[in-house]
């Protein structure tokens, strides 16, 4: 049985049926093909052909969907009951092409665009970043990007291939997808291949607060510095999951000591409240490598603080 609050269709209630059964949705929410509309869509991209290290992403989005069971309709952090306040739905997957990474980058894209909800996607790798960042700007002009990772993803090549998880922002630049003053990346960290990476990084037009600047700045200050650079543009969040250190994440494709907590990532997103969130993703969660479930409860708590942000922020603009 589903929850009816108002006039949106919530998750399954689980007085009536336990977390663990029934089918997977995120947060046992409907599915969209379940309701009428949707203010906000959870989607799955079960991808992972542009990793360089460890492959198993593509089972993320299950991992993240069964990790969710446990979600509750009230987010007290922020306020906010984001399943009653707006309608959110699962929307399934997105079928991409795990053997031509060109045609996935174009599948993804045409999908993403063609659902008429705020997005809030599970990957997959990090190469999905750059087709939902071409369906956002479509609809909203060059976006603000916060970008969460261990890693720039800002190179150029890699074996002379241009479309990889390392690349998507690099390429979300050259095409004019981002605003160029109004981009950030939280929690790098780790041996880079020389300082031309940081050097190249900058040309770009990032700014970087590494995680030992959020040890050493602390949260509040590193809000307010990321909602300066983003203003009132509109906002585009990617979550690579490997932005937590290993003790919170080892479930992912490219692991690095030293990484945020759990609590300091949540506690930035809830920092952004107010912000003009156009769509987000988390990415790169893969199962094979975790343990108890660590990093898709982790990842299942950043898309629910991500929901909630485009819950409150749809809310306040109605």
């Amino acid at each position: 049985m589903t929850n009816t609050v108002g006039m949106t269709i919530g998750p399954v209630d689980s007085s009536r049926v336990p977390r663990f059964a029934g089918p997977a949705t995120f947060a046992r929410l409907p599915r969209l093909d379940q309701v009428e509309r949707a203010d906000v869509a959870v989607v799955g991209v079960p991808f992972d052909s542009g990793v360089s290290y460890r492959p198993g992403a593509r089972f993320g989005p299950a991992a993240v969907r069964e990790a969710s069971r446990l979600l509750r309709p009230y987010h007290p952090g922020l306020d906010v009951s984001p399943f009653e306040q707006v309608q959110v739905a699962d929307a399934g997957d997105i079928a991409a092409n795990p053997f031509d990474i060109g045609a996935a980058i174009e599948a993804i894209e045409e999908v993403a665009g063609s659902i008429d909800a705020r997005l809030v996607t599970i990957g997959g790798d990090h190469t999905i970043a750059l087709p939902l960042l071409r369906a956002a700007a479509r609809k909203h002009g060059p976006v603000a990007l916060l970008h969460f990772d261990a890693h720039l993803d800002t190179w150029d090549t890699y074996f002379g291939a241009e479309y990889t998880h390392g690349t998507p922002f690099r390429r979300a630049v050259e095409e004019g997808l981002v605003d160029t003053e109004a981009l950030s990346h939280v929690g790098t960290r780790g041996p880079l291949y020389g300082k031309k990476d940081l050097e190249d990084d900058r040309r770009l037009g990032f700014g970087i607060l590494t995680a030992a600047d959020v040890l050493r700045r602390g949260l509040d200050e590193v809000v307010d510095v990321l909602r300066q650079r983003i203003g009132e543009r509109p906002l585009y969040v990617s979550v690579d999951i490997d932005v937590l250190d290993p003790a919170h994440a080892p479930g992912t494709g490219t692991p690095e000591a030293g990484g945020l907590t759990s609590r300091e990532l949540l506690e930035i997103l809830r920092g952004l409240a107010g912000c003009d969130l156009i769509g987000a993703d988390v990415v790169e969660v893969a199962p094979a490598y975790d343990h108890a479930e660590i990093t898709s409860v982790a990842a299942s708590h950043v898309a629910y603080d991500l929901v909630s942000l485009l819950a409150l922020r749809q809310e306040n603009q109605t």
